[in-house]
């Protein structure tokens, strides 16, 4: 991977859009989201954080991970959990019947992670989102901050499409395929453009 980010970011450079911003923010930190935990763990943070604000998530995700041992939750070990205690941390009824599919798809191995290293992006995307409560967004994370996929531009997010706007000096916020247009010269590398766009959306937020 570092290798990886190393060309990335030597790429980006070139641009000379990118150019002052990779110099301002320097090397990403992939561990924004998802980094150095498992599918499993990753897509249950994803359904967590949906529709609240990282203030409130974070906090509910904290309650949900004092239920496991050492703060590490398996798919087994959710199943064994009690509604009650789920609903407890903060969990909506809706999303303990997402993270109870999740953990049943990774048991029964409809969701089944040894496959992704000959899978394309595309198809872990399809893959991930047999899950219910599991959508394009929370895929596309997986992807960069767990899997490392270089070249995944998620046009869903938000911040991704603010970035855009300030980067490219847009009057509106760009669609997808005004995104994919301009994304063409690095689009190999579009998951590191990515990570210096939330950061171009979060510092105009300031």
């Amino acid at each position: 991977m570092t290798n990886n980010l190393r060309k990335s970011i030597l790429i980006l450079k070139r641009d000379p859009r990118f150019a002052p911003i990779v110099r301002k923010y320097g090397k990403p930190d992939l561990t924004r989201y998802f980094g150095g935990i498992g599918i499993f763990p990753a897509l249950l943070r994803s359904i967590v954080y949906q529709q609240l604000s990282g203030h409130a998530a974070r906090a509910i995700l904290a309650r949900v991970l004092v239920l496991f041992p050492r703060g590490k939750p398996t798919p087994r070990r959710l199943i064994k959990l009690p509604a009650g205690k789920l609903r407890a941390a903060g969990l909506s009824v809706q999303k303990i019947s997402y993270v109870r599919d999740l953990a049943h798809k990774c048991l029964d191995g409809t969701i089944d992670e040894k496959q992704f290293p000959t899978m394309s992006s595309e198809e872990i995307v399809q893959h991930l989102t047999q899950v219910r409560g599991v959508g394009q967004w929370s895929a596309h994370m997986v992807l960069i901050f767990t899997l490392h996929r270089l070249d995944i531009l998620p046009t869903g997010d938000l911040g991704i499409r603010k970035g855009f706007q300030i980067l490219y000096k847009l009057r509106t916020l760009p669609d997808k395929k005004k995104m994919e247009s301009l994304a063409r010269p690095w689009h190999a590398h579009a998951s590191i453009a990515s990570w210096y766009l939330w950061q171009i959306a979060d510092e105009n937020k300031k």
